[in-house]
């Protein structure tokens, strides 16, 4: 049975605009215990902000993170694929680009999730050291 990217990704992904200072986007992703952030200006995807992106292009380089934006540290060069896609897509993509997460959009290239190393992890091989990190409940 041919598995989609739509049957593992996170849908309703959390989304931010251009000039969202990164300490905003900080707050976000340790309230909502998520690792990213899309970017989006309206409804067009201009990125992907991670946590390890705020930490070495905002953070590392001395900036204000009240006044530092997510534009100045989002990853903007994305692969993206659809929710129709198969899954051994998403997997390639990662390989070919080294990212853990790539967006997911529909057919207008609107933004409806994301897929994650995490997320195939918890579908391909639940046993894992990184399938069973990804599927236990955070620690708060």
């Amino acid at each position: 049975m041919t598995q989609h990217v739509r049957d593992v990704m996170t849908t309703d992904p959390m989304t931010v605009e251009p000039l969202t200072s990164v300490q905003t986007v900080a707050r976000m992703m340790r309230d909502e215990d998520i690792g990213a952030v899309l970017v989006t200006e309206g409804e067009h995807l201009r990125g992907l902000v991670s946590d390890r992106d705020l930490v070495i292009r905002a953070m590392a380089e001395g900036g204000d993170p009240d006044r530092t934006t997510v534009a100045d540290a989002c990853s903007e060069d994305l692969v993206t694929v659809k929710p129709d896609d198969d899954l051994g897509l998403a997997v390639r993509l990662m390989r070919e680009h080294s990212v853990r997460r790539v967006p997911v959009v529909d057919q207008e290239d609107h933004a409806v999730g994301i897929v994650s190393i995490g997320d195939l992890a918890i579908e391909r091989d639940p046993e894992s050291a990184l399938g069973d990190i990804s599927s236990a409940r955070p620690n708060k």
